[in-house]
């Protein structure tokens, strides 16, 4: 499925030009238009899914395939030190597009790029109770 008013959508289709670093008949790889650091590539499926938790499992695991692919070849190019793979569902999320989409970050040390969160506290107790809660869903 292909939205009409989806940005990302329409760059999957080649109807807004992008920075192309690979496309096949499922997803296109390009550069971000507004990067953490130079190399930052999202990855899209060109059918649209608005997050993870439209997106299915098949499709999902041809992404990941393929996001290992384009890391390592960032990589190989810019010489990154390291690489954030982040990926944000729903606004308070930060997503911003509502067309799930894949960010490789390149890093290097000292770059000023913030992917962190301040560590929370769980009693043990707690932590085994929300996993076997968790575990009947899936």
């Amino acid at each position: 499925m292909i939205k009409d008013d989806c940005i990302f959508c329409k760059i999957g289709k080649g109807e807004i030009p992008s920075a192309t670093i690979y496309e096949n008949s499922d997803f296109r790889v390009f550069l971000d238009v507004a990067p953490a650091n130079r190399g930052h590539a999202l990855i899209i499926p060109k059918d649209h899914a608005d997050n993870i938790f439209q997106l299915d499992g098949e499709t999902a695991g041809k992404l990941f395939s393929l996001a290992t692919v384009v890391a390592r070849a960032i990589k190989e190019e810019t010489g990154c030190e390291g690489m954030n793979i982040v990926q944000n569902n729903g606004a308070v999320a930060g997503q911003t597009v509502n067309h799930f989409h894949l960010h490789l970050i390149p890093r290097n040390e000292g770059d000023g790029v913030n992917v962190t969160w301040k560590p929370g506290e769980t009693e043990n107790n707690a932590q085994q109770e929300l996993a076997k809660a968790i575990r009947k869903h899936v």
